[in-house]
């Protein structure tokens, strides 16, 4: 039986995961890469239910593009649309949002984006290589298991520390190179790996990615007890939100994703 129409409450637009290598689509890291392009994988979903607030799945980016197009995605040019969305939503704001957040919207399959400094001031990818294999997308809605966290809380900011040593940021960069690699080889211990890799580089860098005054959830020791007995696992974005746990059997507690790839 196909799954109930939900678009009605949700609406058409697809969600996203970001993988590895979140944060080195914003130009203050990626100018300061020693090894360019950086790079970070994203994934685009089916919208199926309703995803938390607040929890890393750009769903203030999904709730602009709602508002451009309630009846979906336009037959565009998918980089034409990408800019369009990132300049409605960071119209005015002093920080504003990764294009990753639009990208992983509007791009079907397995993105990889590249990102260097020079090209566009490093706002949009100077090349974005997209997998849009079914057989990839079902082994990936295999291996990931989706463990729901806790929301970042309200009055959060993960850029009060900044620690831009060069040598993370590469290191960073690289993990989305890696993450992409391990899903179009099907290799679930190398997509881990790049999923805990990525994750101490956000601790190195930014610390508060993952330790804050207003975070509650001990964020650090959720990770450990699911990358020790699993493949390896991120979060879904600062602060928290949910658990990306990679794992070739069950994880209790935790939930699948379909990915869309047309």
């Amino acid at each position: 039986m196909p799954p109930p129409d939900i678009s009605s409450l949700i609406g058409l637009i697809p969600h996203r995961m970001a993988f590895a290598g979140g944060w080195i689509d914003q130009p203050f890291l990626s100018a300061l890469n020693p090894a360019p392009p950086g790079s970070m994988v994203v994934i685009n979903l089916h919208p199926t239910f309703p995803w938390m607030d607040r929890a890393g799945m750009a769903s203030g980016t999904r709730k602009v593009a709602l508002k451009l197009w309630p009846n979906g995605l336009p037959p565009a040019d998918r980089i034409d649309l990408v800019k369009q969305l990132y300049a409605a939503e960071n119209a005015g704001l002093a920080e504003p949002s990764g294009s990753q957040d639009m990208i992983g919207l509007i791009y079907p399959g397995v993105s990889r984006l590249d990102f260097v400094a020079t090209h566009e001031g490093g706002i949009f990818p100077s090349h974005i290589e997209s997998n849009n294999d079914p057989a990839i997308a079902r082994w990936l809605e295999r291996v990931i298991h989706v463990l729901p966290v806790a929301p970042r809380p309200e009055g959060y900011n993960p850029l009060l520390q900044k620690n831009l040593d060069p040598d993370w940021i590469r290191r960073l960069g690289q993990t989305g190179k890696d993450c992409y690699n391990a899903i179009l080889k099907k290799n679930a211990a190398a997509l881990g790996a790049s999923f805990n890799e990525c994750m101490a580089c956000w601790a190195a860098i930014l610390p508060c990615t993952v330790r804050h005054p207003k975070i509650t959830a001990d964020l650090p020791a959720i990770q450990n007890f699911y990358k020790n007995r699993y493949a390896g696992a991120m979060y879904s974005g600062c602060g928290g939100g949910y658990l990306y746990i990679v794992s070739e059997t069950p994880v209790p507690g935790t939930f699948s994703v379909q990915v869309r790839t047309a």
